[in-house]
């Protein structure tokens, strides 16, 4: 199984949970984790038992951004992957979802801080369910820094503009439910709950036919950019294989027979 010192993996029956774990910094970004959480995703699609993936944070924290005092001079940890960063050199782009999508759906599980480039990769993923306690914010504009993960180009697709630039241009934090309120994340929860929540979706969506569940991800970001007219024409094209599937008519027998589908991916 993959994972690194601070990006643990372990399985969760169909779900693949990925957790950040360097709580005594608050789970700040660092070379292992990054390598980790990149090697995770290709694990995931890889492995066709399979079907979600959850990703949260160890401790108090989801994920407080890149280790400044690292960039500032004292050097990122982990030098032992610094040979994986110079074979590819777009594997932190890759790892933070700038660079690369899973095919598999991702449940974000935030507890504690979620800012700087703990909310880029979190507009990586899919679903998103935060507690209470969970705060979020794009602070690189206070310390005069960019917010170069892809937050300029995604945010303002995932949230309203006039949000989208209040988050970009103040560097303010936002508490869950105001997070929620602009749609940042889905679900709030109490405290300490996200984990669980997010692992109770993973497991409605592992119930459902892979091969729909991926082919209706693609679809959904496929067509995002398109014209409505390009945007369906496409859905068909990604669609209607789908019918023709192994897992289509088993998901039909189960329904008139009353009883819980067994999905092959077939």
């Amino acid at each position: 199984m993959a994972g690194t010192e601070h990006l643990t993996v372990r399985h969760e029956g169909a779900t693949l949970v990925l957790t950040l774990n360097r709580p005594e910094a608050k789970n700040a970004l660092s070379l292992p984790m990054l390598v980790g959480l990149y090697d995770g995703w290709l694990q995931a699609d890889a492995d066709d038992t399979v079907r979600s993936i959850v990703l949260t944070g160890a401790g108090s924290a989801f994920c407080a951004g890149m280790d400044l005092k690292a960039l500032a001079g004292g050097g990122m940890v982990g030098e032992q992957y610094r040979d994986r960063l110079k074979a590819d050199p777009d594997l932190h782009w890759k790892a933070m979802l700038r660079h690369h999508r899973p095919r598999k759906p991702v449940i974000a599980a935030v507890e504690g801080h979620c800012v700087a480039g703990g909310t880029e990769i979190l507009q990586g993923t899919d679903i998103r369910v935060a507690g209470e306690s969970a705060t979020f914010g794009l602070f690189e504009v206070r310390r005069g820094l960019f917010p170069i993960g892809g937050s300029t180009v995604r945010l303002q697709r995932q949230i309203p503009r006039t949000h989208a630039l209040e988050m970009l241009l103040t560097g303010r934090p936002y508490s869950a439910r105001e997070a929620a309120g602009i749609g940042l994340i889905g679900h709030v929860v109490a405290g300490g709950a996200a984990l669980a929540r997010a692992l109770e979706i993973a497991e409605r969506i592992n119930a459902c036919g892979p091969l729909a569940v991926e082919a209706v991800k693609a679809s959904v970001y496929e067509t995002a950019e398109m014209t409505e007219t390009d945007g369906l024409a496409a859905e068909l094209e990604r669609g209607w294989p789908v019918f023709d599937t192994a897992d289509a008519k088993e998901g039909a027998r189960a329904f008139a027979e009353k009883r819980p589908p067994v999905y092959k991916r077939a």
